[in-house]
């Protein structure tokens, strides 16, 4: 039996050539340098730490094959992978760096299945991923295509909205209940920041080929903040690639981004054109009511005691994302830990400065407006314009009716304000409100909680 690692090697390329295609050996075994031979382990040094996991992912049988038929039953392997260089900007010029100076491998032990890395977070799933009118369409969707990915209506998936409004959440959701129906998927996610950087590195050691390969390896990609591929010409060029091979190949791409593929400034038209193939999936800002149980919700995974009262006043004035009403959750816990108290309206008034500009104040016509077409879910528009239609009235003169009890501006700067409407429409819409309280106790009760949400904002409610 041979005892030169080169010698080791060669025999055992004799066999694996004879066991892959020839396009597999030419990517994944010609450019391994075997380095080192003892105690029955085999040293050999791969290009970077994709050529490693595609080896152990879909070469594990031959490699293991092939060293016991050369070295003996107990024979073992190990991998010298170069330490990879991090950098930022995609258009560093590429030959300013020595590769051949920052080597300095580190060693992995091989022949032995290694867990792929989707770098999902677990925390994410569509269990605490609260579902509303704003994000209903992307939600359904992302459950169509755990159930079915890539083989589905909307591959890909183009998920957009402003920031912290859970697009990263549901991008993770979907990647988690992929993995729950299915362990062995292949589920990668990755930020766009991260995706760039990987193709600078790969571009320096020259293994976009492999590089490329792998992600083509993937069952479902998942991209997120797409928005930043804007201006970075290689990086698009490299995904455009990839994005093809993937589609065509019916594996399921996801991608996030703050605007939509249309408004996408720097990227090429090719790649917008195929954001658009399947579905464009807006996250608008949450309802007053999905606010309410995105924070009980969170408060009750966070085992933290917060009235209902309380949870009212900050999803009313917290309008903007989630992200507020999570560090308004944080902040508050902390004040009364701090302050030795039970969280109370009195706190959340205090803390929500902090957040917010003049929380808390007396309310205008527009304010009342928004929180009536809130509520009753009618567009603001038409509560101001002149539409007959019978709940669209009925939101009018309520709004009308808030406005002459919770404002000081008189019935006809009121009427003014809903489209040019005189004063005695603000009288009628106020006698007509009041005789439905008085008769019908389903619609009082509807009043009273807006009311309720009115007075929680008012100063000294």
């Amino acid at each position: 039996m041979a005892s030169d690692h080169n010698s080791i090697w060669n025999q055992c390329l004799d066999f694996i050539r004879q066991e892959v295609s020839p396009q597999g050996f030419a990517t994944w075994f010609v450019p391994i340098l075997p380095t080192d031979f003892k105690d029955q382990v085999l040293t050999i040094q791969v290009p970077n730490k994709f050529s490693y996991e595609m080896l152990e992912e879909q070469y594990i049988n031959v490699l293991r094959k092939a060293i016991r038929k050369v070295i003996g039953s107990h024979a073992k392997l190990e991998y010298e992978i170069p330490m990879e260089v991090a950098v930022s900007a995609e258009n560093e010029d590429i030959d300013t760096l020595d590769v051949d100076k920052i080597r300095n491998p580190y060693i992995v032990p091989g022949i032995k299945k290694i867990d792929f890395d989707s770098e999902l977070n677990p925390r994410y799933t569509f269990d605490n991923f609260i579902e509303g009118n704003y994000n209903k369409l992307a939600r359904n969707a992302g459950l169509t295509i755990a159930d079915n990915p890539g083989y589905n209506a909307f591959n890909p998936l183009f998920i957009f909205g402003h920031s912290a409004l859970g697009k990263t959440h549901l991008a993770h959701a979907i990647g988690n209940a992929i993995l729950a129906k299915d362990k062995n998927r292949r589920v990668k996610y990755i930020s766009c920041e991260k995706f760039t950087n990987q193709v600078v590195s790969a571009i320096k050691h020259k293994s976009l080929g492999e590089f490329s390969l792998f992600y083509q390896s993937l069952d479902t990609l998942i991209l997120d903040d797409i928005q930043f591929l804007s201006g970075k010409t290689k990086t698009q060029e490299v995904f455009f690639f990839i994005f093809n091979e993937l589609h065509q190949a019916n594996k399921q791409l996801v991608m996030t981004c703050d605007r939509l593929p249309k408004d996408l400034e720097g990227m090429e038209e090719r790649l917008i054109s195929r954001f658009k193939w399947g579905l464009t999936a807006p996250l608008n800002q949450p309802d007053f009511e999905t606010r309410k149980a995105i924070l009980a919700r969170k408060a009750a995974d966070a085992n933290v005691e917060i009235p209902e009262s309380v949870v009212d006043y900050i999803s009313y004035n917290l309008q903007n994302n989630i992200r507020e009403l999570e560090g308004m959750l944080v902040s508050l816990s902390a004040h009364a830990s701090l302050n030795n108290t039970d969280i109370n309206l009195t706190l959340a008034r205090d803390v929500i400065q902090h957040f917010v500009n003049n929380a808390g104040k007396e309310l205008s016509v527009e304010n009342i407006q928004t929180l009536v077409a809130e509520h009753l879910n009618i567009p603001k528009d038409k509560i101001n314009g002149s539409s007959r239609k019978r709940e669209t009235v009925i939101g009018r003169q309520l709004a009308m009716y808030l406005c002459s009890n919770f404002t000081n501006n008189s019935l006809k700067l009121i009427g003014n304000k809903f489209g040019g409407k005189d004063h005695t429409t603000v009288i009628y819409s106020r006698k007509a409100i009041q005789n439905m309280i008085d008769t019908d106790r389903s619609f009082k009760t509807l009043v009273e909680d807006l009311e309720k949400k009115i007075r929680l904002n008012m100063v000294g409610a």
